[in-house]
């Protein structure tokens, strides 16, 4: 079978004897390495942009056991990975959750795991694409002492052409090689992570010094889980905290272009995710003890500055530096808007390869060896479904995002029990095994199986979200359901059209024999 035109790999083969099992795609291979993967997979969470946004609201539901529910939050996502790691070293694919997933249930199975990754990334483009513009005149009306600058961001037109530049920005990097984005990532990356560091370091300063809004002695009892009030609020907290860690599995979706392909995705998908719960527990701990959980003028738990807690403490933190939040901020938007095409992108690659999706997807940049076909249309449909709903309902755009929850839970979840399943001939051949192969990602996938139904029946209520509903039931859970309803659509579709894909003929069933089996057989 011939390469679509424009690509440098073939199509996986649907007959012989590689038919069914994982190929190269044509990557750049060897282009990242251990540190390159990190950064890019913190620049994809962007903790500045997601602790500002969601640090208000888990106060509101848990008080101060904000830093329990970020460890509680940590623990699925730290087992998930392990799950996730075990499935890379047995096959390392830049179709990640699709191809890990089509391997252990079967294609269905696979391609929804697929469209879930694809949903969640996509609509997150969107919303980032979105942020950055709002962080931009924001911090040009606090450099320039001009307010009204930024209420230009709310200005439909020019919302979205900006909102257009950035996803054009970010496009161009995506799809030129592996090192541009490297490159570009490491400054963004550091500067973010250097100003949140002083930003926490300054407000346990101005603490202790006496300066504090509302200073909140540290307690350990803040890290206790048993603390919280109900379990409705632990679910609510832990949805939140579960959104401020997603993104790390970009380091995965790279595994075709890392060096050490086999170890290095999966290292540093695990020193991603431990980075990132350090900085979370030492940001929250600091703002806690410097602003309180009330709901004075700078307490966290005020509804008036929980959309942003960043912006609204910075100057009582760093005075005429605060600045430099804003602009950690907004880089924090930018570069995510950039390393999250990766994830996308590569999906779509993966699944043009294997024949889920028209070939035209599997396409790779003869020049630049990435996927810029499969680039351009993440670009294309997420800004576009953002300008549209932009102009259309505001309500829609907002709560569409909100149903993020629901994809990530799906798709990491089915990954992690993917794992459990395709390794279970392998269960019980070691002591790591049991563990990393059945029980981590098990117990990850379970926890992620409930936060899932749990944010489906909530979102029921129409008070969840904008408060739109339709016939009763709330916009978010519509929607939800409403793009996993529209993946069995086109997966329908894509069966009628590319049969192969669904008999199993490009992408197989598989489980690796018992290592403890094989020992045996051999020894006989």
């Amino acid at each position: 079978m011939t390469a679509p035109e424009g690509a440098a790999t073939p199509l996986a083969p649907t007959s012989g004897e590689d038919a069914g099992g994982i190929s190269k795609k044509g990557l750049s291979a060897g282009t990242v390495g251990l540190i390159g993967a990190i950064v890019i997979g913190i620049s994809c969470i962007a903790p500045a942009y997601t602790l500002t946004a969601a640090l208000g609201p888990t106060v509101s539901a848990v008080g101060l056991q904000v830093p329990a529910v970020i460890l509680v939050g940590f623990i699925p996502m730290l087992l998930v990975a392990f799950g996730y790691r075990e499935l890379n070293r047995s096959m390392p694919d830049a179709g990640t959750s699709f191809t890990w997933a089509a391997r252990a249930f079967g294609p269905w199975i696979g391609w929804m795991a697929g469209w879930g990754l694809i949903a969640a990334t996509i609509l997150v483009l969107s919303n980032l694409a979105g942020i950055a513009v709002e962080f931009l005149f924001l911090l040009i009306a606090q450099i320039t002492g001009q307010e009204q600058i930024a209420e230009l961001a709310f200005n439909p037109f020019i919302n979205v052409a900006v909102c257009l530049l950035f996803v054009l920005g970010a496009t161009y990097v995506s799809y030129r090689d592996m090192q541009t984005t490297q490159k570009l990532q490491y400054f963004l990356v550091g500067f973010q992570v250097l100003v949140l560091v002083v930003f926490a370091g300054a407000a346990i300063v101005q603490t202790l010094g006496g300066n504090a809004f509302d200073a909140t002695a540290f307690s350990w009892q803040w890290f206790n889980p048993f603390a919280v009030e109900s379990f409705s609020a632990l679910v609510a907290g832990l949805s939140l905290s579960i959104f401020i860690f997603w993104g790390w599995d970009v380091t995965l979706t790279m595994n075709e272009e890392t060096k050490d392909p086999d170890k290095t995705p999966g290292r540093a998908a695990t020193l991603t995710v431990l980075i990132i719960v350090s900085l979370y527990l030492l940001l929250s701990v600091a703002l806690i003890m410097f602003a309180g959980v009330g709901t004075g003028e700078y307490g966290l738990g005020n509804e008036d500055i929980q959309s942003n807690v960043f912006f609204a403490l910075s100057g009582q933190v760093l005075g005429p530096l605060a600045f430099l939040v804003s602009l950690a901020v907004l880089t924090s938007s930018a570069s995510s808007l950039q390393s999250t095409f990766v994830s996308p992108a590569r999906t779509l690659l993966s699944m043009g390869h294997y024949g889920a999706l028209p070939p035209k997807f599997a396409s790779v940049s003869p020049r630049f060896f990435t996927p810029g076909y499969a680039t351009i249309v993440s670009a294309v449909v997420a800004a576009g479904f953002y300008a549209v709903m932009r102009f259309v309902s505001e309500n829609v755009l907002w709560d569409t995002i909100l149903s993020l929850g629901m994809m990530i839970c799906f798709y990491y979840g089915l990954t992690a029990f993917a794992c459990v399943w395709y390794f279970r001939k392998q269960w019980f051949d070691s002591v790591r095994d049991f563990f990393f192969k059945l029980l981590f990602p098990l117990v990850g996938g379970v926890i992620l199986a409930v936060l899932f139904v749990q944010t489906l029946v909530d979102s029921m209520d129409p008070a969840y979200g904008s408060g739109s509903n339709i016939g009763g039931l709330g916009l978010v859970f519509i929607l939800g359901i409403g793009v996993v309803l529209l993946g069995v659509v086109i997966m329908i579709w894509q069966a009628i059209k590319r049969p192969a894909f669904f008999r199993g003929q490009t992408l197989s069933l598989d489980a690796p024999p018992s290592a403890r089996t094989a020992r045996l057989n051999a020894s006989n």
